[in-house]
């Protein structure tokens, strides 16, 4: 299982520190955007995003109620994946085949409520199916381990897709995540929560390396 930072940052040079920091340690990064609507809190802005110049692979996720207005203003500021939630406002299918003309990966995301019957015809159409662990929109919120049995479900039936985990991953929930059948665990105050992301996301690969699987 991967481990990517997710950041979440309504400051933009703190988002600049975030980024810089995680060129230390790995390749990718989520970046979660939100409109005040979708969630109640709102984050920095595509202009923002592009104000940093960084060699980091990024994904953006959206958490916004009008996904299709964000996708050429993050395309422009470099981002190479989009995921976008299934609860928005837009139909799925429509986001889907937008993201595809831009020529970026595409992401689908589902809230702890969301049952997989519900987007299991979007599957063969996306690259990653983002599973939310926590109810979204504010770092710290308290992981769901129940959504670890879609994880289990989602193996089971797995396409060309892969299964990301995000919300409330830390330490001591990190190897039944990914004992579910997880692909790539998406972490934010478990990395940035803390003095030092770098140690703090060594020390969660070392809990992944030395931990027994319970599969």
């Amino acid at each position: 299982m991967k481990i990517i930072p997710a950041i979440l940052t309504d400051k933009p040079e703190e988002l600049r520190k975030m980024i810089k920091q995680a060129e230390d340690f790995c390749d990718l990064a989520q970046i979660d955007i939100m409109d005040g609507g979708f969630v109640p809190s709102k984050s920095i802005s595509a202009e923002d995003l592009a104000e940093v110049d960084t060699k980091l692979k990024l994904e953006i996720h959206l958490m916004v109620d009008e996904p299709s207005r964000y996708l050429e203003p993050f395309k422009r500021a470099g981002a190479s994946r989009i995921i976008f939630h299934y609860e928005s406002k837009e139909r799925p299918s429509d986001v889907i085949a937008k993201i595809r003309n831009l020529g970026l990966e595409i992401g689908l995301a589902i809230n702890p409520p969301t049952k997989i019957a519900e987007i299991e015809g979007f599957l063969k159409d996306i690259d990653v199916l983002l599973l939310l662990s926590v109810n979204p929109g504010f770092y710290g919120s308290k992981f769901i381990p129940e959504v670890c049995d879609k994880a289990r479900t989602l193996k089971d039936m797995k396409g060309d897709f892969f299964i990301a985990m995000d919300g409330g991953i830390k330490f001591d929930n990190i190897l039944l995540i990914r004992d579910s059948g997880v692909d790539v665990a998406c972490v934010g105050s478990g990395i940035y929560g803390k003095v030092d992301p770098k140690q703090n996301y060594l020390r969660l690969l070392e809990e992944l390396k030395s931990g027994n699987s319970k599969s």
